[in-house]
C-alpha cells in the first residue's frame, strides 16, 4: 500500500471488515484517519438515506478494495 501510519492501517482494517459503514458508527478516535485514507485513495465517502422515508442523508465510508469475508 501507500505510506500510511500504523493507526491508519488499523482504521482501514476496521472499515474493511464491514461492507459499508456509517461514519457515526466508527469510534470517534478513528474519525481523524478517514481524510488521510481518502487522500491516499483507499476509502471513499458517500451520502445516502438510511431509510427509504428519511429525507436526511447520512455519510457512509467504504473501502475501494472489496473485503473478502
Amino acid at each position: 500500500m501507500s505510506k500510511i501510519t500504523e493507526f491508519e492501517q488499523k482504521v482501514y482494517d476496521y472499515i474493511k471488515s464491514y461492507d459499508e459503514l456509517l461514519v457515526s458508527n466508527i469510534p470517534k478516535r478513528m474519525w481523524g484517519a478517514i481524510p488521510n485514507l481518502k487522500n491516499a485513495g483507499l476509502v471513499k465517502t458517500f451520502k445516502k438515506p438510511t431509510t427509504p422515508w428519511a429525507s436526511k442523508k447520512q455519510t457512509f465510508v467504504q473501502t475501494l478494495e472489496k473485503s473478502k469475508v
